[in-house]
């Protein structure tokens, strides 16, 4: 009887460690896919949508609509989008397409274009923007690829590795991109030209789900159940153990915290790297973590397979 309570005790007292969101977001599907732009926050669904919402009011002032997509079945269903970006207002979005190929639209309000249409039978996992000209595309084969609007046409196409994609990062003047698959390594390109600056190894020794880069500095989480970290500045490379599979990370803009989620119960651990010391437990995420996004040093959202994006302070 008395393990049992102090069993009982010991779970209270580490749920009380447990820090809950200070605020919730509540989109119309799964979001998939978040970025933060002018005060706003950009959330990618399941629902054929991106949800469009107000940091300061902390509602939702706008809902970007696409098209439903067939199944196998013929039946109309609700599309997933993949990923989401936006430059100078102008809102980036992929999407998954009939048959299971991939689409490419670009919003000017609420007015879309369709910059890369099914047609053309692309596996595309990532589009970003390189510039108000430029997408960078990231495909299930690893090939990464600069695309002109205007024209039509690639770039440069590179192919990272071998390996399966995963993810990638652009660093903030979106001259750099850090490209993550499932062999573990990562690869620092640049968007100019499709050079590979540099290879990072050594950390993650799986699949790397997510990845981020900040102010030099690259987090990396996956599979084997590790948190990779390359401090460039200072040529340093460590790893962080978790109990569990890590499904998402995330920088501060300065690179000078790391969260991650860290356990079964999807909740996520901040890391302060300079001393390498845990700050918190940030819990709440009722389902499979995508993405963790800071808004600066003190505040970050986390969205999961699940409408509820969280918002939390650093306490």
């Amino acid at each position: 009887m008395k393990i049992v309570f102090l069993l009982f005790i010991s779970l209270v007292m580490f749920g009380a460690n447990i820090h809950q969101p200070d605020a919730e977001y509540k989109a119309g599907g799964a979001v998939n896919d978040m970025v933060l732009s002018n005060m706003k926050l950009y959330c990618g669904t399941s629902a054929s949508s991106v949800d469009i919402f107000d940091i300061q009011t902390k509602k939702k002032v706008q809902t970007l609509h696409l098209p439903k997509i067939k199944n196998f079945l013929n039946e109309e269903i609700e599309g997933k989008v993949y990923s989401v970006d936006v430059l100078k207002e102008r809102v980036l979005v992929l999407s998954q397409a009939t048959g299971g190929f991939r689409e490419v639209r670009l919003f000017s309000g609420d007015k879309a274009s369709v910059i890369i249409g099914s047609s053309k039978k692309l596996y595309i996992a990532k589009a970003k923007f390189i510039d108000k000209n430029t997408l960078l595309l990231g495909l299930l084969s690893n090939d990464i690829i600069s695309y002109d609007i205007n024209t039509g046409k690639e770039n440069w196409s590179v192919q990272a590795s071998l390996s399966k994609f995963s993810n990638l990062a652009m660093s903030e003047d979106r001259s750099e991109v850090i490209v993550a698959d499932e062999s573990g390594e990562l690869h620092l390109i640049s968007t100019k030209d499709g050079h590979v600056i540099e290879i990072f190894k050594g950390q993650n020794l799986d699949n790397v789900f997510s990845v981020d880069y900040k102010n030099g500095v690259i987090v990396a989480g996956g599979q084997d159940r590790r948190v990779g970290i390359y401090e460039m500045i200072f040529k340093s490379a460590y790893h962080i153990q978790t109990p569990f599979l890590v499904y998402g990370v995330g920088l501060s803009p300065k690179g000078k915290l790391a969260a991650y989620s860290s356990d079964e119960n999807n909740n996520v651990t901040l890391t302060k790297l300079s001393t390498k010391s845990k700050l918190g437990i940030y819990g709440g995420n009722k389902m499979t973590l995508t993405k963790i996004l800071f808004l600066n040093e003190k505040e970050f959202f986390v969205s999961s397979d699940d409408s509820t994006v969280n918002y939390y302070k650093v306490k």
